[in-house]
């Protein structure tokens, strides 16, 4: 039996300044659910978050609580990894670049580096923006009138004038060779409008950059106690130490399947850090996907930018699993999107309560009602006629990372099935003996959507969804393979309490 493909994804470690908020959330609830879905198609799959903890940034916040490094990031640490549960993401690793095992990995890689012949010590000066952690070209700054240059991401912040004498890396020696691993890597970089910026940025030409920095809090540079590893180019290494690098058995999972990141840093992903492999000899990943931001009221939320809207008021207005689904069903994983209150409740009670909770509770109500709460059997109905043509558009979107649409095509599946509701009318096949057995292939083919909806909808509502598998006598979500041959017959079914109950706290 051949072994099910190995699926390794990645999200960006989220800087430890500060606490998780909707920016955060959104992409590691995407993450997630591609992680889910690959599951449920049978791969083999380990999906890595953490933390990114050194830094100037870091210092500061720490300086300002008046406590160590060390104690404030393991403070933000466990802030983070109490959301990232509560919002039931499913990573199988935390990596934190403040473990042993980062620092071992980072000073190998540098060390490869370094023997490569692919880094020398120069003189940087330039404008220095610490809420990015990095230098700003001309194009990368704007100037107010007072004449006060500030990063074009955080607009807030002063930049400050920095001169430092730095380990640098041969970028520029990457490009002829990055650009024919586009070429040979069509779908390296997804989607495709972020191919064609990071395209025109390698046509451009490259400059070499500063690697190291005078900064205490960070991982020493091999060989130079006076300088540690920059944070960006230390922070690109956990996906690699996650594997398991320096060992060997990080090859189980090298080349990452894909990193999962925001726009704003794909110059990071997909120009820096491949090069960085090809000089210390290792293969690059194979896929980043550089999701889209979403604003509020016609803004990026930011908290730099004081454009905010809490997490934590989010999450607990309709629950984790109803802030997963509008997320993801709303925003589109491949573009910008807007967050609504508005359009949250509008889905909420639309799609949730409507469609799918009402759903779930007349066809069990129905079956406790008519058979005793056991599923019968019963022939197929143009109902599972259905379930081929969405299940195909399901897949393709979810295999495309489509996440908005994968959504959408399986909220079809329960349109179709209230549809059906209305159309065969079980109450009054239940008043007529002659047609016990339509009853029967009514209630049935009801029984097989909603088990299929479980599986569809699993990666964007995983606790409603293990709690509606239940209901159906199900122990868990069953593989997308089984979906077409689903049959519930003989299985016990429970009504329980409102799955998405309309009755909410304002906002």
């Amino acid at each position: 039996m051949s072994q099910p493909p190995v699926f390794y994804i990645t999200t960006a470690i989220d800087y430890a300044n500060g606490s998780p908020h909707m920016g955060h959330a959104f992409e590691k609830i995407g993450a997630d659910a591609m992680a889910r879905y690959r599951r449920l198609r049978g791969d083999d799959v380990h999906f890595v978050m953490g933390m990114d903890e050194h830094g100037l940034k870091v210092m500061q916040s720490a300086e300002a609580a008046g406590v160590t490094p060390q104690q404030w990031v393991d403070g933000v640490a466990d802030e983070f990894a109490a959301m990232w549960q509560r919002l039931l993401i499913s990573h199988d690793d935390f990596i934190r670049t403040t473990e042993p095992r980062h620092a071992r990995a980072a000073v190998e890689m540098v060390s490869r580096i370094q023997n490569a012949g692919d880094v020398y010590r120069d003189r940087y000066e330039g404008w220095y923006c610490v809420g990015c952690e990095s230098f700003k070209r001309d194009d990368e700054q704007i100037t107010d009138d007072s004449g006060t240059r500030r990063c074009v991401v955080h607009t807030t912040r002063d930049l400050t004038w920095s001169e430092e004498s730095n380990w640098f890396f041969r970028l520029s020696a990457y490009g002829e060779r990055l650009l024919r691993f586009y070429e040979d890597n069509p779908s390296f970089i997804q989607p495709e409008s972020r191919r064609n910026e990071l395209l025109r940025l390698l046509e451009s030409g490259l400059d070499d950059i500063s690697v190291s920095r005078a900064v205490p809090w960070g991982i020493a540079w091999p060989g130079d106690t006076g300088q540690t590893i920059w944070v960006w180019i230390e922070a690109l290494i956990n996906y690699i130490a996650a594997a398991g690098f320096p060992d060997d058995t990080y090859r189980r999972y090298w080349p990452a399947g894909c990193h999962v990141i925001g726009k704003d840093i794909t110059r990071f992903h997909c120009v820096i850090w491949p090069a960085m492999l090809m000089s210390a000899g290792l293969e690059p990943p194979r896929a980043v996907w550089a999701h889209g931001f979403f604003t509020f009221a016609g803004r990026k939320l930011s908290k730099s930018e004081g454009v905010r809207v809490e997490l934590t008021d989010v999450v607990d207005r309709f629950g984790p699993d109803a802030f997963r689904y509008y997320i993801l069903r709303d925003v589109p994983w491949n573009d910008d999107g807007e967050f609504s209150w508005e359009r949250f409740e509008a889905r909420y009670n639309a799609d949730l309560a409507d469609d799918l909770g009402n759903l779930l509770n007349r066809v069990v109500s129905m079956i406790e009602r008519y058979r005793a709460g056991v599923v019968p059997a019963g022939a197929a109905t143009w109902l599972d006629e259905e379930l081929p043509g969405i299940l195909a558009r399901y897949r393709a979107a979810m295999d495309a990372n489509l996440l908005h649409n994968g959504a959408a095509a399986a909220m079809d599946l329960a349109v179709a099935a209230n549809g059906f509701v209305e159309a065969r009318a079980p109450w009054s096949q239940a008043r007529d003996p002659d047609q016990a057995a339509d009853l029967d292939a009514t209630l049935a083919s009801l029984a097989r959507a909603l088990g299929a909806l479980v599986t569809l909808l699993e990666p964007f509502m995983p606790g409603r969804m293990r709690d509606m598998a239940r209901r159906l006598g199900l122990e868990s979500p069953v593989p997308l393979d089984a979906l077409t041959t689903l049959d519930l017959a003989g299985r016990a079914v429970q009504r329980g309490e409102v799955l998405f109950p309309k009755e909410v706290a304002p906002a």
